[in-house]
């Protein structure tokens, strides 16, 4: 079928979306609109079996992949149960693309017979439902990344990760929505719509990995794979009250997606995990990088999982870690919930035993222009000539209402030449310079003998916004400039009570200004509150390996002072 008019194609797309729904996980009515936290609707519904209940509730990763392996779960019913919460999800929150329910319950079947005959499973992930971002390539299916003019692209191979995930054991079963473009801490598109946080549907589900970030929240999977150029894979983790990881660049394959500004490497994009649970973070890269994806990726680094690394061999063994705290960058103050979230962090590793000491944000504004320069090179050639075939709108902003696509929000320049691009990479290699040298002066500070272990900072100034409102992203993009892992971890949640307005006389310039005046607790109530744990670049298993650290002295403290 040739159309070359956007909204045909969209209209068809819908239509064989609703139609690959089984009418029996279609819920009888939906709430209200005033209903703003939908996460328990799942369980109210009727259409989840209590053992599905009890396998969709339950978060912990290696807790699901041991039922599978000694086959008390079957990946039938597992695959099942999330599909059925999948689905049920995505009528409240609006978060899936691609619906192929058959072709993942026919694999899972594959596998269950596998663990029978043979006894053994037939890999790491053996029968693990995962999600999947809307550019990871499935064979045979479409991958639009919130394009109208890639409606009808079947894809002719699976991307790399995705061959990965089936080495692996795993059992992809759903695609997840993105923003147009994937450049957004939001999820918004002309194709299938926004994407809600089913903590509070006022507010966004953050990007451009939202879809993942509210099915998750919804557990309607119980691991997903986003991707991060920007922030994508923490937004949505954060927002959503999980766990993600941006992996150093080039340690999961990304070969075989599509993307936008493709081709453009110097300051790539990265694939990372989303889970209800940090062991499903570590579950996904040891799994990933034991199948050696090297061999199938031209880039990605020969590097096995590293189980000194993992042990924080460079680190004390872990016992006693000091930890950078990054109050503010120097750019924006964060609202009073993450001030709070650092506050409780800060104490919780020190009543552990851990030191934690000031972080100056070294050139924060410098790291974020040079990368925000990097990407709009030539980005506004490369989305104009994908838009062109149909005359689908460019959008330049979140918070647009009825689809219509203003031109407001977003300049995007005319492209730059190569030697000015050049002259960005020499400057990004400066900045890159500076900041090891701090981290290693650091160590006159920590008293540990050795630089800081990791920075723990925010993932952005604010809770879950409104729709269109996340527009801030210095404290995230920093990371991705110098190429350090940072994995996301959720805190607490907004408390009015606890959260009032602070009153401030003083600003760090007027993108400060404005973030503090439209702060209200009301606004962002519920809303869940995470912070960012940043290394150095490869250090991905001592990443995952404090963060964990840093989760279980955060439980063990608010268990001991009744904190929720």
């Amino acid at each position: 079928m040739t159309v070359n008019n956007w909204q045909e194609l969209v209209a068809d797309k819908k239509r064989r979306q609703q139609a690959a729904i089984p009418p029996e996980w279609i819920l009888k009515s939906l709430p209200d609109e005033s209903v703003l936290d939908v996460r328990a609707i799942p369980e109210q519904s009727g259409i989840l079996s209590e053992r599905e209940l009890q396998i969709t509730s339950t978060t912990d990763v290696d807790v699901i992949l041991h039922k599978l392996a000694t086959a008390e779960w079957s990946s039938v019913e597992v695959t099942t149960a999330f599909y059925k919460r999948a689905i049920i999800a995505h009528q409240l929150v609006n978060c899936l693309t691609e619906i192929f329910v058959e072709r993942a319950l026919q694999r899972a079947k594959e596998l269950d017979d596998h663990l029978q005959r043979t006894g053994e499973v037939a890999g790491p992930l053996h029968g693990l439902p995962i999600s999947l971002k809307d550019q990871i390539c499935i064979k045979g299916l479409e991958a639009t990344m919130g394009y109208a003019s890639w409606i009808g692209k079947y894809s002719e191979k699976d991307a790399v990760i995705t061959q990965v995930l089936y080495a692996a054991g795993a059992v992809p079963f759903v695609m997840t929505n993105v923003p147009q473009t994937l450049l957004w801490s939001e999820t918004f598109n002309l194709v299938y719509g926004r994407t809600l946080n089913p903590a509070n549907r006022t507010l966004g589900a953050g990007g451009s990995s939202g879809g993942e970030g509210a099915l998750i929240a919804m557990k309607g999977s119980p691991l997903g794979i986003g991707s991060d150029i920007g922030g994508s894979v923490r937004y949505p983790s954060t927002f959503n009250g999980l766990y993600g990881l941006r992996p150093s660049a080039h340690r999961v394959p990304y070969s075989g997606c599509v993307n936008s500004t493709e081709g453009q490497d110097s300051a790539p994009s990265v694939l990372g995990p989303i889970s209800g649970s940090i062991s499903g973070i570590k579950a996904f890269m040891k799994a990933v990088i034991a199948q050696q994806p090297w061999l199938l990726d031209p880039l990605c680094i020969r590097k096995k999982w590293d189980e000194e690394g993992y042990a924080l061999s460079e680190h004390g063994g872990g016992k006693q870690l000091c930890f950078g705290i990054l109050w503010n960058d120097g750019i924006v103050e964060p609202h009073p919930p993450i001030l709070r979230a650092l506050q409780t962090t800060k104490a919780a590793l020190e009543a552990a035993g851990h030191k934690v000491i000031d972080w100056y944000p070294l050139k924060h504004k410098e790291l974020y222009d040079v990368l925000a320069e990097i990407w709009m090179s030539a980005a506004l050639e490369d989305i104009n000539t994908v838009l062109a075939p149909t005359g689908e709108p460019r959008l330049t902003s979140m918070a647009l209402e009825n689809n219509a696509a203003i031109e407001t929000g977003v300049s995007y320049g005319e492209g730059i030449s190569a030697y000015k691009l050049w002259q960005l990479h020499k400057r990004r290699i400066a900045l890159r310079e500076e900041y090891l040298a701090a981290i290693r002066t650091s160590a006159h500070a920590t008293g540990t003998g050795r630089p800081v272990d990791a920075i723990i900072g925010p993932v952005a100034p604010y809770a879950a916004p409104p729709h269109g409102k996340a527009t801030i992203a210095t404290y995230t993009m920093v990371w991705n400039t110098l190429n350090y892992p940072a994995c996301a971890f959720p805190v607490t949640t907004v408390d009015p009570a606890q959260d009032p307005v602070q009153p401030r006389d003083t600003f760090l310039g007027d993108s400060d200004k404005e973030n503090h005046a439209v702060y209200n607790p009301e606004t962002y109530k519920n809303a869940p509150v995470g912070l960012q744990l940043a290394g150095q670049m490869l250090e991905d298993e001592a990443v995952i390996a404090m963060t964990e650290i840093v989760d279980r002295c955060l439980k063990e403290y608010k268990a001991a002072h009744g904190i929720i």
